[in-house]
């Protein structure tokens, strides 16, 4: 399974937990609230065969785009141990991306690019996660504009208010 197959079973598991806020999840799955950091949130939770995963999320403060609907929009840098995984950056977007389109990241002064693959984006590798999640902790704002698959561009701009508490409150939880 490729990092890019990998990553969005990860982040489509988070999103339909967080879309569920617990309600007909089993308890296992259900996450677990570690605290509120300013914008972010800490969540730990198991995964199917029993393992901890731990992630972070926040919401942006403004969400910009000449739309009519749009579902719901998160960032989250997960933790995911038992898979090998840590710092993986995932945007939900609430709508579905432009074929084989790319999303711009700004933060820190710093520019990322991540793939896209229906409502989901993420970085290519380790590398990019990694450098992704040290200028968000670093940063103030973080800024993600992408394209729909009916062209329209949004801009959502992300409070990194509490990220350097979030990120230590899901590595402490999860071992990293």
């Amino acid at each position: 399974m490729s990092i890019l197959s990998k990553t969005l079973k990860i982040s489509l598991l988070l999103a339909g937990i967080i879309a569920l806020g617990g309600q007909q999840a089993t308890a296992s799955s259900t996450p677990k609230l570690l605290g509120t950091y300013g914008n972010w949130n800490a969540f730990t939770f198991d995964d199917e065969a029993g393992k901890k995963v731990c992630f972070m999320s926040s919401k942006p403060v403004s969400a910009k785009g000449n739309y009519t609907r749009r579902g719901d929009i998160y960032a989250y840098i997960t933790h995911w141990p038992s898979k090998g995984h840590t710092n993986m950056i995932n945007i939900d977007t609430g709508y579905s991306y432009k074929a084989n389109s790319m999303v711009d990241v700004a933060v820190a002064g710093q520019k990322f690019q991540l793939a896209t693959e229906g409502e989901k984006a993420w970085a290519y590798n380790q590398s990019d996660d990694d450098r992704i999640t040290r200028a968000i902790r670093e940063g103030s704002t973080m800024v993600i504009k992408g394209t729909s698959t009916r062209g329209t561009l949004t801009t959502d701009t992300y409070s990194l208010r509490g990220t350097a508490d979030a990120y230590d409150a899901i590595s402490k939880a999860c071992g990293i």
